[in-house]
């Protein structure tokens, strides 16, 4: 299939932000196992802590490119200003702002990181857990804002991620609880990540999946 050179950026701009989401959705998914002190057999911990890093990295890179592609395209008109305020942006500004604002915050949590050993534990940590926040509305920018969201391999991506990152959060949760039995860390992850799963599809097609090719 050959492609027009006028589509060049905007297909690396679509795959930028698949590809970022997913980095994201990794990096998550590697928090919560670090805070949850994951043993991985044959997968030393500081290593799992590189990863997490290079992922994150990674993801920041890929949004970089995304953003990018956007401002050079031709199809919509991305100003500079339509991707570093929130709400300016002229398609899906709400859905857009989403997206502005994840990495903003996201540009901001990486400062905290290099600086982390002159920052004070405490609100280092608590500023740590933005990374939900910035996750939570990068799935709600890609839902609203993405031509692909109704495809399977984006649905499926979208589903996959939340159930992953919802799952471990309850886990976590239930882990840090006195009174949570076993049964509790059986069922309810699961439960979590199904429940999660479902709603996500429900919302890419319903009220925020869109198809526009």
């Amino acid at each position: 299939m050959i492609v027009a050179a006028a589509n060049y950026t905007w297909y690396v701009a679509r795959a930028g932000g698949m590809l970022a989401f997913a980095l994201l959705s990794a990096s998550v998914v590697l928090g919560l196992l670090l805070s949850g002190k994951a043993k991985l057999e044959r997968w030393p911990r500081f290593a799992l802590e590189d990863v997490h890093r290079f992922v994150g990295l990674l993801a920041g890179s890929f949004i970089a490119i995304h953003v990018g592609a956007l401002l050079v395209d031709s199809y919509l008109p991305f100003s500079l200003r339509s991707v570093l305020v929130p709400f300016a942006a002229p398609y899906r500004p709400v859905a857009v702002a989403a997206g502005v604002i994840a990495a903003e915050l996201l540009a901001a949590l990486a400062i905290t990181n290099r600086y982390r050993s002159q920052l004070p534990y405490r609100f280092w940590r608590r500023a740590h857990y933005l990374n939900f926040a910035v996750w939570l509305l990068a799935l709600v920018h890609g839902l609203a804002a993405g031509t692909d969201t109704t495809s399977a391999w984006a649905l499926g991506l979208y589903a996959v991620s939340a159930a992953a990152v919802a799952g471990l959060t309850a886990r976590r949760v239930l882990v840090a609880m006195p009174t949570a039995g076993a049964l509790a860390l059986r069922l309810w992850p699961g439960t979590a990540a199904l429940v999660t799963a479902e709603l996500v599809v429900a919302l890419a097609l319903g009220p925020l999946g869109h198809n526009t090719g």
